[in-house]
């Protein structure tokens, strides 16, 4: 089965830089939809940014301009550059990989944006 392992959250002042990465495993990455999402304290998880297998990106409107999610399919790892960080965008941060015949989640990194 595909494997997601995230790593590069932590703690941020705001309008710091952080960049996340998910490392993904097993299967055909380069055949995938991948997207990010976080889930912050008394919220619902939601959508921060999906890309395409072909590249094609789509950001939250609240993200959009200061975050910027990519690919390396020969290292099947995606990225989430994530600049002018806000005390709003304080959240556990999810990776997720779509194939034909189900979605896989990563365990998620802590991204803490202090004011």
């Amino acid at each position: 089965q595909v494997q997601l392992v995230e790593s590069g959250g932590g703690l941020v002042q705001a309008g710091g830089s952080l960049r996340l990465s998910c490392a993904v495993s097993g299967g055909i990455f380069r055949l995938y939809a991948m997207g990010w999402y976080r889930q912050a304290p008394g919220k619902q998880r939601e959508l921060v940014a999906t890309i395409s297998s072909g590249g094609s990106t789509n950001y939250a409107d609240s993200v959009k301009g200061r975050f910027t999610i990519s690919r390396d399919n020969a290292k099947t790892t995606m990225y989430l550059q994530m600049n002018s960080l806000k005390p709003e965008d304080t959240a556990v941060y999810v990776c997720k990989v779509g194939t034909i015949a189900t979605n896989y989640w990563g365990q998620g990194t802590q991204v803490t944006v202090s004011s």
